[in-house]
């Protein structure tokens, strides 16, 4: 199966609500379990993330 590319964009500045990097969306402790998570942890992140990035944008 393949993996999800990490949704970084080297922005990785953690200011957003809640601690959320207003670049991509995740924490720092996502970020940095990123690559450990199983493929359904990745896609309820990921959707988690696209909600997160509609809110970071509207502030």
């Amino acid at each position: 199966m393949k993996k999800n590319k990490s949704p970084c964009i080297d922005i990785c500045e953690f200011s957003g609500p809640k601690g959320w990097c207003i670049g991509c969306g995740r924490t720092r402790d996502e970020c940095q379990k990123w690559k450990t998570l199983k493929p359904y942890a990745l896609n309820i992140l990921c959707k988690e993330l696209d909600r997160r990035m509609a809110q970071i944008k509207q502030n």
